[in-house]
């Protein structure tokens, strides 16, 4: 499955509390809590560029699969991580005590991350 494509936010859950964990001020989550970003993917085999623009913020990381590589999180800190392939549909990656997933389903993506100092989503 290709995960190349154009994708806007419809929603999210728990947004304050996870922006908190991770550290991000006060003034900056209720800036981005109603902001709709675009996520813009690129897939080339097991290599991706994947841009996230919300609001005037833009991030953009490349990873390949099963290599460790350097991204940058929406508090603006760098981590090493290693994103790996579940099944032929989801990404999952984990740093810093954040797992994300990142599913792809038809034309939908759908992102679930939780900080450990939350409790975790049931799947």
């Amino acid at each position: 499955m290709n995960f190349s494509g154009k994708y806007q936010l419809q929603s999210q859950e728990n947004f304050e509390a996870f922006m908190k964990a991770v550290g991000l001020p006060e003034e900056l989550i209720q800036k981005g809590k109603d902001i709709k970003g675009v996520s813009e993917i690129v897939q080339n085999g097991k290599h991706f560029k994947l841009t996230i623009t919300t609001g005037s913020k833009v991030i953009q990381n490349e990873f390949t699969l099963g290599e460790e590589c350097e991204l940058e999180t929406m508090t603006g800190e760098k981590v090493k991580a290693v994103v790996q392939m579940e099944g032929d549909n989801k990404l999952v990656t984990t740093f810093k005590g954040i797992k994300s997933v990142t599913e792809l389903n038809g034309d939908v993506i759908t992102n679930v991350s939780w900080h450990s100092e939350l409790v975790a989503p049931s799947a």
